[in-house]
């Protein structure tokens, strides 16, 4: 069913419902490669440099944590909470978030290229440079939150939205899109692959900030 003032035509993105349990504090040493992490509260921790490659976290909550160039490559993020991290060279290829909502990060140089984002929604803080190549993202909503320069080239997008949310120099080439919502964007700024927004949704003013990029990729001239 679309959200009220969308039209019918427009798929809306289904939101997570994230219920965690009673949570253990995690009073473990380090991440460990393939570790299985099964509801716990990792709470105001360094994290910086740790390897959890292949990790599996379940009913977590990952709160106020420093992820500076973690390894977390292919790691798994089932019905979890990751609120107000913060870290540079987080490694987070492959990975796949399911069921997540990331609250007020602050994240630089994110690398989740090839991840699989499935109803995941993306609330307030700011990520810069999040590289999202070659991802799949379906039932995505980024709200509030603030992305520089996201590298979106040759992803899949499905029911994605982009609520209140400002978005500068993103690169969408070679992106297929269905259902991607862009109207409620508070600011929207297209660096690369203005050709690809098929399958994408904007709103008049949109259109008309985007109107000498569309020209200039169909060879069109204004002249005045």
């Amino acid at each position: 069913m679309a959200r009220k003032g969308q039209q019918e035509t427009v798929k809306a993105a289904r939101r997570p419902e994230v219920r965690l349990p009673g949570l253990v504090a995690w009073e473990g040493g380090g991440l460990e490669p393939d570790g299985d992490y099964d509801g716990l509260e990792f709470a105001d921790l360094d994290l910086a440099g740790q390897e959890g490659v292949g990790a599996r976290f379940m009913d977590c909550a990952v709160r106020r944590c420093v992820l500076d160039e973690a390894g977390l490559a292919k790691a798994r993020f089932l019905d979890s909470v990751l609120e107000g991290v913060r870290g540079v060279g987080t490694d987070l290829a492959g990975a796949a978030l399911r069921d997540v909502e990331v609250v007020d990060a602050r994240l630089g140089g994110v690398q989740m290229h090839g991840g699989v984002l499935e109803r995941v929604v993306v609330r307030g803080g700011k990520i810069d440079y999040l590289n999202l190549r070659k991802a799949r993202l379906k039932d995505v909503v980024f709200e509030g939150c603030v992305l520089v320069e996201p590298d979106f080239a040759g992803a899949e997008l499905e029911r994605v939205e982009f609520r209140d949310c400002a978005v500068r120099g993103a690169d969408f080439s070679g992106v297929r899109m269905r259902d991607v919502d862009l109207r409620a964007a508070a600011e929207l700024g297209i660096a690369r692959g203005v050709d690809a927004l098929a399958g994408a949704v904007i709103s008049p003013a949109q259109l008309f900030d985007l109107a000498p990029a569309l020209a200039a990729q169909l060879g069109v001239r204004v002249v005045p």
